[in-house]
């Protein structure tokens, strides 16, 4: 088997000396992967559910049924993460499954939308909430209006906690790590005193829970009852998404081969107990007819649970887990960048390991303005919704890649094996391949605009190659 080449970007970056330092722990790893998935999306998804599954049972068990199936997904990674411990991540499995293009296109999805985006629309979220508690903030204040563009404080204010994320992940991981836990456990204490005094003195009904006449299958043929669950799939996959995370720092974790597939099973179990904790709070307080009217279902549930204004102590519990999220997006995504620079097909300047900070300070500063750059056009949550299917197509991708590397590279070694393989990640595979086909057909310009940004960073990918290919000659 012929051994890998070394690109020139890589040579340049081994030859200025310093590398990552592993410095996540376990719980580390797991806090990272927590915050990364949990953002706001448990605040506003239950909407989307309750309305086509209005049954009790149903609502509930279908956040079971995408955690099982996200689940699934992860113990796949769990190997692939084992066998490929390096910063990048699902980059690398991609890598080495398909080859570099296919592995470009994903990181260039990543950079120029999935990541960027979600850093500018979380941190925006994250300033429009504090704008409940402090109007001075609101986005109704309007600093610029040009050419289509609306600059409100909001905008404003997500810039700069852009700037202060990006700022303090490069003067080291252990700051951008202690930034997140601190952030994370915040979150997940106010999310607990919601959820504990919400049942213990909230003005709900546990009749809630019961059933209001109807069939399980609310009196729909199986194809409709099938395409009903879907429906409420979707939201679900949305808000289970970010499991991926800690797979882009492995390179950074302490064990990476031990503690990367358990913080990503271990992750994934914490999010689940989340996820079902706060959804039974939102059931507890309201009929799920009730939910299905709320766009913002947790100010409503808390208006319901305890008075109006508990809603201004909700929005402070957002702000906070947009900004926990927004700083994991932050931490791990720039590392995917730092892998393809090193692999000589992104800008050279990213493939740089900062000598006194230890971090891929290039890749962050990047990110964050591109990041800023998306804050400002306003198109963020425009452009991810293009995305989402590509995003959930590389997953997809990543576990038939775990088929194809057990054939391909027998040879590498695998301290976890993927669990119930090949059942497990096959009833993904099955899974996420419908979810994708049905985007495609359902949603087809959303799929069009969506394919089109991932084949605009071809010519990227071409230039690099060939400018690597020109630097390897010269050095030959």
């Amino acid at each position: 088997m012929a051994l890998p080449t070394i690109s020139p970007a890589v040579a340049d970056a081994e030859e200025s000396g310093p590398s990552l330092v592993r410095g996540l722990s376990l719980l580390d790893s797991v806090l990272l992967l927590a915050s990364g998935i949990i953002g706001s999306s448990i605040f506003l998804t239950a909407k989307d559910i309750a309305g086509p599954l209005p049954q009790p049972i149903l609502f509930l068990g279908v956040w079971v049924l995408g955690g099982v199936i996200s689940l699934f997904g992860c113990v796949a990674f769990a190997e692939l993460g084992s066998m490929f411990p390096d910063s990048g991540g699902q980059y690398i499995y991609l890598r080495e499954a398909y080859g570099d293009l296919v592995a470009f296109l994903y990181g260039w999805m990543l950079f120029s939308v999935a990541n960027g985006g979600s850093i500018a629309a979380l941190a925006v979220a994250a300033a429009a909430y504090m704008g409940r508690i402090v109007p001075v903030i609101s986005q109704e204040h309007v600093v610029l209006s040009f050419a289509g563009i609306v600059l409100t404080r909001a905008h404003v204010v997500g810039l700069i906690l852009i700037s202060i994320l990006t700022y303090v992940n490069v003067v080291g991981l252990r700051w951008g790590a202690l930034l997140q836990n601190v952030s994370t456990w915040t979150k997940f204490t106010a999310m607990a005193t919601f959820v504990v005094l919400g049942f213990a003195i909230g003005k709900g009904h546990w009749a809630n829970f019961s059933s209001h006449g109807g069939s399980l299958t609310m009196g729909l043929s199986p194809s409709q009852f099938i395409s009903a669950m879907g429906i409420g799939l979707i939201a679900v996959f949305w808000a289970y998404d970010g499991w991926v995370y800690i797979t882009w720092v492995a390179g950074e974790v302490k064990e990476p081969r031990r503690n990367v597939p358990l913080a990503m099973v271990l992750g994934i179990l914490v999010v689940g107990v989340i996820y079902m904790a706060m959804n039974m709070t939102y059931v507890y307080a309201m009929p799920l007819s009730e939910v299905a009217k709320h766009e913002t279902i947790a100010h409503a549930a808390a208006e319901a649970l305890f008075s109006p204004g508990a809603a201004v102590w909700l929005s402070a519990t957002i702000a906070i887990s947009c900004f926990s999220a927004a700083a994991t997006c932050t931490l791990s995504g720039a590392r995917v960048y730092l892998a393809m620079a090193q692999d000589g097909v992104f800008f050279k300047r990213m493939a740089v390991i900062h000598p006194k900070w230890r971090t891929p300070a290039f890749s962050l500063v990047g990110q964050g303005v591109w990041a800023g750059v998306l804050t400002v056009s306003g198109r963020y949550d425009q452009l991810y919704t293009y995305v989402i299917y590509g995003m959930v197509l590389s997953y997809t991708l990543t576990v038939i890649g775990l088929f194809v590397l057990r054939w391909k590279r027998p040879d590498v070694p695998r301290p976890y094996r993927c669990a119930g393989y090949p059942w497990l990640p096959g009833i993904y595979i099955l899974v996420g391949a419908a979810w994708t086909l049905n985007t495609i057909i359902t949603r087809p310009a959303e799929a069009f605009w969506g394919t089109t940004i991932v084949l605009i960073g071809v010519p990227g990918y071409l230039y690099w190659k060939r400018r690597g290919s020109e630097a390897s000659r010269i050095i030959g």
